[in-house]
């Protein structure tokens, strides 16, 4: 059974969340919009992590050895190899695929280890400056080349967590940077594949992640550049400018990196899922139920808008949120919300095994009431890959024929359609609130309550 956005654990049948293990759950058909970032390795208590940062470091400064040694073709060969790594599955692409850098490219990085003095005779502390040299560098090159030198870690902390939750590994050959020959050699181990298309798959710690760099160029032109450098009243140039500006002062670009080493302590990694505060979350609640029902004045859609931002948080984090898409059924636009069932309660166990529920949709009806065509769409929608439960967010209660539909869709199909409404939201949103008890467990009673009607 397909589903959306399927993740190596989903594919599996492994029940975790995203919030309970240490590593970022790969997408099998995508990336993960989030990047290795080489300073929280640099700033870590850990001394394992500063090894490694200190191995990325050497092995990005001995491509200049090898530039200044005469030896510049075999320096860009190991670059442009490092500067991918498909295996982690980190970035921007809906493939799981990306592409090298070019000869050009990698040639004019490291012209930096010829052409800036500082730089020819010590080296990096801090590689990721190159993106205060060279245009078209940034967060996800930083990131692959990171992930390349080190990948031979990454290869053991995947071993060591599949077999920590069972993750079947199979027989692959992967390259691997060779710290003794200082070049990328094939490596024949064991790791998760991707089913489709029988890559490997590396697992990254979410510890070393973040959605931007702590070193990165916007923050450098927005914060050092335009308050340090610029006179008042000058303009900020454009990027080229300001790229010649760094490589002909040196020194501006070490103070930059100070103030970024003295701030250390507010850099944190980014996590993959953050919940609204609880005021927020009031808020929404408050502003959903002044939004009058019906269409009028984009009314549905500031409806599904509030919807869509508030549920992912109240489930948090015992349903990992998977999608938000719209689609077309009879010319009538639904907005469906996601999430995947992790089964990390009893109930949502249940709901897995009874219903073959892999993942839960939860539909949007901004409407006065619910009509029996709203109950169809959605039994239509079930018989795809969500299996047989859903559950439909509306307004009011639904009306005795509505329920009376539902029991009767459950009793020649054995489909399971809910039905949530404001004050459930409510209820939702006050345990939310007080942390007595989870918000998702208003889900459970509203099963319970259905299942009381059901013929037994």
């Amino acid at each position: 059974m397909a589903i959306i956005r399927p993740r190596l654990n989903d594919y599996y049948n492994i029940p975790v969340t995203q919030n309970e293990v240490d590593f970022a759950i790969p997408y099998l058909d995508e990336d993960i919009p989030l990047y290795l970032d080489p300073f929280l390795l640099w700033k870590s208590p850990s001394q394992q992590d500063n090894s490694l940062h200190t191995a990325i470091t050497n092995c990005f400064n001995n491509l200049g050895k090898l530039v200044t040694t005469g030896k510049e073709s075999v320096a860009l060969d190991i670059l442009i190899q490092s500067s991918e790594c498909n295996e982690v599955g980190l970035g921007n692409s809906k493939k799981r695929k990306g592409t090298c850098i070019g000869e050009k490219k990698g040639l004019e990085i490291l012209s930096l280890f010829k052409d800036i003095p500082q730089i020819k005779e010590s080296g990096f502390v801090h590689f990721e400056e190159i993106q205060l040299y060279v245009e078209s560098i940034s967060k996800d090159r930083v990131s692959d080349i990171a992930c390349n030198f080190i990948k031979s870690f990454l290869i053991d902390f995947t071993l060591e967590q599949c077999d920590k939750y069972n993750i079947p590994i199979d027989r692959t050959k992967i390259k691997v940077y060779d710290y003794k020959t200082h070049n990328f050699i094939d490596e024949e181990t064991y790791l998760p594949q991707n089913p489709s298309t029988r890559e490997p798959i590396l697992l990254v710690p979410k510890r070393w992640l973040r959605f931007v760099p702590w070193i990165n160029s916007e923050d450098y032109c927005d914060n050092f550049f335009a308050k340090k450098i610029l006179k008042p009243g000058e303009i900020l140039p454009d990027r080229i400018k300001i790229l010649s500006y760094n490589r002909n002062n040196y020194d501006q670009i070490q103070t930059y990196l100070k103030i970024k080493e003295r701030s250390s302590k507010d850099c944190a990694n980014d996590p993959l899922f953050t919940s609204i505060p609880i005021l927020s979350a009031k808020n929404k609640i408050s502003t959903i139920l002044k939004i009058p029902t019906g269409k009028d004045g984009n009314a549905d859609k500031k409806y599904e808008n509030n919807i869509c931002q508030l549920l992912p948080s109240i489930f948090y984090p015992h349903l990992d949120f998977a999608s938000e898409q719209s689609r077309t059924d009879s010319g009538i636009l639904i907005r469906d919300l996601i999430f995947y069932n992790n089964r990390s309660l009893s109930f949502l166990q249940y709901f897995y095994d009874e219903y073959n529920c892999r993942q839960i949709v939860f539909e949007l009806k901004n409407v006065k009431e619910l009509l029996p065509e709203h109950i169809n769409q959605v039994n239509r929608y079930l018989c795809e890959q969500f299996g047989k439960f859903g559950i439909i967010v509306t307004r009011n209660p639904p009306l005795p024929k509505i329920v009376r539909n539902t029991i009767n869709l459950w009793g020649g199909n054995r489909k399971c359609i809910l039905i949530l409404s404001d004050s459930d939201i409510i209820q939702m949103c006050n345990i939310y609130e007080n942390k007595q008890r989870f918000p998702i467990e208003v889900i459970n009673k509203k099963y319970v309550e259905f299942t009381r009607l059901c013929p037994s």
